[in-house]
C-alpha cells in the first residue's frame, strides 16, 4: 500500500543537528524537523487521522501535529527523504485497521481435556510420596 502526504499538510523547518560532525555541525542546518498536521490530508479519512495521531504517541501534539526529527545523515536532503519516509511508514501502518478480537469461552472438549490433563497431574505429584517398605 502506498501512500504520498499532501504537500499543505507538510512543514520542515531545518536546524543544526546534534553530536559529533566537526566544523559541518557547527556552520550547517542538516537537521530536519517535519510538521504533520493529518487533519490537512484530505486522502485521509477521520478514522485514519485518529490512528496516526495514536501510534505517533509522544510524537504527537496537542495541535494534532505529528513531528518527526531526522539527523542520522550529514545532508539536509538525506535527512529530509529520511523524515519523509518514516512518516510515510507510520502513515501506512495507521492504514490497516486492527482486527477486532470476539472473546470466546474455551469449548466443552477443552474443559474436559484441561481437567483430565489436572487429574492425571495431581496423581504423578501424589505418587511421589515417601517410599514405604512392607515392614515399616
Amino acid at each position: 500500500m502506498s501512500y504520498e502526504p499532501a504537500a499543505a499538510a507538510l512543514e520542515f523547518r531545518f536546524v543544526r543537528a546534534s553530536g559529533p560532525g566537526g566544523q559541518n555541525v557547527n556552520k550547517v542546518s542538516t537537521a530536519v524537523e517535519l510538521r504533520f498536521r493529518p487533519a490537512l490530508d484530505p486522502a485521509l479519512s477521520d478514522e485514519v487521522r485518529a490512528r496516526v495521531l495514536r501510534l505517533a504517541g509522544s510524537r504527537a501534539t496537542l495541535d494534532g501535529e505529528v513531528i518527526i526529527q531526522a539527523q542520522r545523515f550529514r545532508s539536509q536532503g538525506l535527512n529530509r527523504d529520511d523524515a519523509v519516509a518514516r512518516l510515510v511508514a507510520l502513515v501506512v501502518r495507521a492504514l490497516h485497521r486492527p482486527v477486532v478480537r470476539i472473546p470466546t469461552a474455551p469449548g466443552a472438549s477443552a474443559r474436559r481435556r484441561r481437567v483430565a490433563e489436572k487429574r492425571a497431574r495431581s496423581d504423578v505429584k501424589r505418587d511421589r510420596g515417601r517410599v514405604r517398605s512392607d515392614g515399616d
